[in-house]
């Protein structure tokens, strides 16, 4: 029998007996491990999108097969393009090639654009949305990319880092894994999560180039393997997606009393640098105003989708909407939610302990059903002081809370909504905020302001922040400031295509009503074909792909 030590030992050894000649791997050859994934991924994506929906006990012919595809190979496709115009760039000895200029806002901040970008037809595929990354004060544009560009262009490959894999999200641990790989230029030692580590077999054929040059090797099981991995010697520096709880047991440890301990007087188990993305309440603030019709029933599908996508087992579904107690519109706002969510088919809550957290969070009896399904969950009216739960801890389960605030005007409830997601709700990563055309016309200051109050990694306008993950372009982690004490949603970022350096946020802005509808909704009857087309545009950018794409997306 064999102990589950030489699991990670053997892993070790293997990994470090494939190490890079010299230590080194050039920017030519870090395009062309890119290129050749690219291959591969496109060859397994029906193999890795079945094996998910399999997974999910979603049957064969799930219009659902759509998200796997979304949220693993494209993703995926995506990101590896992006990687590899970047390193074209610096091969040729330059800086990686903007969307757009950067500019000054009237904080003082510079912003820089990083979507639409250039060569992927983003302003077709995606019409109407844009995202620029705010850097943290002080910054200038001679310090946009900071010294990564140096890092990528010198090649060494001198680290071993454990990537400690999500378990939701199929892009997540392949990503994280990239990141290390191309740009930190380190060796990864990645453990799936028990969740999805039937995805093992088919990422070993999908990054079989990483894996023959010796930068990639990948394993599974266990807490105990994780840990083991994560406190080995050889391994220099970890990567964490998951919990907080699972960050902080990891570092502090979990024996009681001792942990604790380590962690008052600052003395973390864990020996080596740790980045992270960790969990969130992700809040979604609704300005106040008069919305169409049109208008109010695109948002409430917006909100539904961030809810409902992947049966709500997200870091970034949606668990607090934040209304004005005021709002003329909020009952019809809250009766078209609730319509979209019962018109939403239920699915299988397969992610473990869902039914204890379905019941502690809505605070009911329930359980799941003979498919094993959970009912979209909408609690109207809750209050931080009566349930402090919903705000303080991520739920991870079908349950989204609504509370109203009060304020003297829209203006002051802007103000007060900004504050009440920073002080009162747990988490950093992500937020989204709906905002009337009036209002934004009229009180442009007053959004600016609120934007750069938030305190959040990605804030997103009229749009749900699976996209600034989705995208990749723009960097996707917390807001800065968390320490492995105080963990919040995480430290560092990940996908930062465009190797920017000191990054405060990504503010990602889209219009009310999206159009053609958005393929995220559950209710786009050509989902599927559409998510394919996004992989072969992805695969092979080229302006031929963009009317397939166009009409696959208007035929939902």
């Amino acid at each position: 029998m064999i102990l589950p030590t030489n699991v990670v030992d053997d892993a070790i050894s293997r990994i470090r007996a494939r190490r890079p000649v010299n230590s080194h791997v050039s920017v030519n050859t870090r395009i062309a491990l890119c290129r050749e994934s690219l291959d591969f991924v496109l060859a397994v994506s029906d193999e890795w999108a079945d094996a998910a929906l399999r997974a999910k006990g979603l049957p064969d012919n799930s219009p659902l097969l759509a998200e796997d595809l979304l949220s693993g190979p494209v993703v995926v496709a995506r990101q590896l393009q992006l990687m590899i115009q970047t390193l074209q760039a610096i091969s040729a000895g330059q800086w990686p090639r903007l969307p757009g200029l950067p500019y000054s806002l009237p904080s003082g901040q510079l912003a820089v654009p990083v979507f639409p970008t250039n060569g992927f037809f983003d302003n077709l595929a995606f019409i109407g949305l844009n995202a620029h990354v705010r850097l943290q004060d002080g910054c200038n544009v001679d310090g946009v990319h900071g010294k990564l560009p140096d890092v990528v262009c010198a090649g060494d490959v001198a680290e071993l880092c454990a990537v400690l894999g999500a378990g939701n999200v199929s892009s997540i641990p392949a990503t994280d894994s990239l990141n290390q790989m191309v740009f930190e230029g380190r060796q990864v030692l990645l453990k799936m999560n028990p969740v999805n580590e039937y995805l093992a077999p088919i990422f070993r054929k999908a990054f079989s180039p990483f894996i023959r040059e010796g930068l990639l090797e990948i394993i599974t099981g266990a807490a105990d393997i994780g840990s083991q991995l994560a406190h080995h010697a050889q391994v220099s520096r970890i990567h964490i997606t998951g919990s907080v709880a699972t960050h902080d047991a990891i570092v502090w440890g979990t024996d009681g009393e001792a942990a604790e301990l380590r962690r008052h007087s600052n003395q973390p188990l864990l020996n080596k640098p740790a980045t992270s993305e960790l969990g969130n309440v992700t809040p979604w603030i609704i300005v106040p105003g008069v919305y169409s019709k049109r208008q109010l029933a695109s948002q409430a599908q917006h909100v539904v989708a961030s809810i409902t996508n992947n049966a709500s087992f997200n870091c970034l579904a949606t668990k607090v909407i934040v209304t004005w107690d005021r709002w003329a519109q909020r009952d019809e706002f809250l009766s078209l939610l609730n319509f979209y969510l019962e018109q939403t088919p239920q699915r299988p809550a397969y992610y473990p302990g869902a039914a204890k957290r379905f019941q502690r969070f809505a605070n009911s009896s329930i359980s799941p059903d003979d498919r094993n399904c959970l009912p979209w969950t909408l609690l109207v009216d809750q209050r931080f002081t009566e349930r402090g739960e919903l705000f303080q801890e991520e739920s991870f389960v079908c349950v989204c809370a609504e509370t109203r605030l009060s304020a003297a005007s829209p203006l002051q409830f802007l103000d007060v909504a900004a504050d009440f997601a920073n002080s009162q709700m747990s988490g950093t990563l992500c937020a989204s905020i709906t905002v009337p055309a009036r209002f934004r016309k009229e009180q442009r200051s007053a959004l600016q302001r609120c934007l750069r109050q938030l305190r959040y990694g990605s804030v997103c306008i009229n749009q749900w922040s699976g996209l600034a993950y989705g995208l990749t372009s723009p960097p996707w982690g917390a807001y800065p400031g968390a320490t492995l004490k105080d963990a919040q949603s995480g430290v560092g970022n990940v996908h930062n295509t465009y190797l920017l350096a000191g990054v405060e946020k990504t503010v990602l802005d889209g219009p009310l009503v999206n159009f053609p509808q958005p393929v995220w909704f559950s209710n786009h009857s050509n989902a599927v074909h559409v998510a394919k087309c996004l992989l072969r545009l992805y695969h092979q950018p080229s302006i031929v792909r963009i009317p397939e794409l166009f009409f696959a997306a208007m035929r939902g």
